[in-house]
């Protein structure tokens, strides 16, 4: 169920049942030759979406704009800066949690998001902390990474061993050209660039990975990877959702 599909009787109605609701996060920015800008929104939203089928879930818009500045040296990127992407994130919640929204699950998609929405959260909790005493029932945030989940890991390992990299992956890759399979890209390329320090500045991180590219070999994608990786990601990610409900 997408919240902006719904109406607001809806969502009234929704809210009668649960309060938990799933949003998805990305980032638009580069994802080397063949890959697409908008890879790690579609991928979280791809998922999220799934993830709220199988859990009976509301599943809120998706937060497309991340923290991106190191990829800023390559056409297309957008980034937010940290303290703006935290006020996005706090006022989302807010804004829900007036309506009786109270546990917020994040599915994330963007590698450079995970310390900026941890602070976030706890700008969240402190500002609920700080209003006076009204008896409501506390807020509660979760991140869950789609990648970072058990079978995802374990089939990305079966499919792309050691090419699967870290920025660029061939995992991404299949998932957006499973969602999109009229914008898949074919591009040659050669050996990626490894690891070679931490980089710093968007300027930096061009001249360590000249095609955008950290270690991976996107080649490697396929629609039918995609399939797989996405149902793995929605079981897994379903059950721990379910869980996270069911907390105290």
């Amino acid at each position: 169920m997408l919240l902006h599909l719904q109406t607001w009787n809806e969502v009234d109605a929704y809210l009668e049942r649960a309060r938990g609701i799933i949003v998805p996060i990305g980032s638009t920015e580069q994802h080397g030759p063949n890959g697409l800008i908008g890879t790690d929104a579609i991928c979280a939203e791809a998922i999220a979406a799934g993830v709220g089928t199988a859990a009976g879930a509301l599943v809120g818009p998706t937060i497309s704009v991340g923290n991106a500045q190191h990829h800023l040296a390559f056409a297309g990127t957008i980034t937010l800066r940290p303290s703006t992407l935290m006020a996005v994130i706090g006022d989302y919640v807010f804004s829900l949690a007036r309506h009786g929204f109270e546990r917020f699950y994040f599915i994330n998609g963007h590698g450079g998001n995970i310390a900026t929405v941890g602070a976030a959260f706890a700008e969240i909790y402190a500002q609920a902390s700080l209003r006076p005493a009204d008896n409501a029932r506390p807020l509660r945030c979760a991140l869950k990474n789609w990648w970072q989940t058990p079978d995802v890991q374990k089939l990305t390992k079966e499919i792309f061993g050691d090419s699967e990299g870290s920025h660029a992956t061939p995992s991404e890759v299949s998932v957006t050209q499973h969602v999109h399979p009229e914008a898949i890209k074919r591009r040659a390329m050669g050996p990626p660039a490894r690891h070679a320090r931490n980089f710093t500045d968007a300027a930096d991180y061009r001249r360590l990975f000249p095609d955008g590219r950290i270690g991976s070999d996107p080649s490697l994608a396929s629609p039918e990877h995609g399939a797989r990786l996405v149902e793995a990601a929605v079981r897994d990610i379903a059950e721990d959702y379910r869980s996270f409900m069911a907390r105290d």
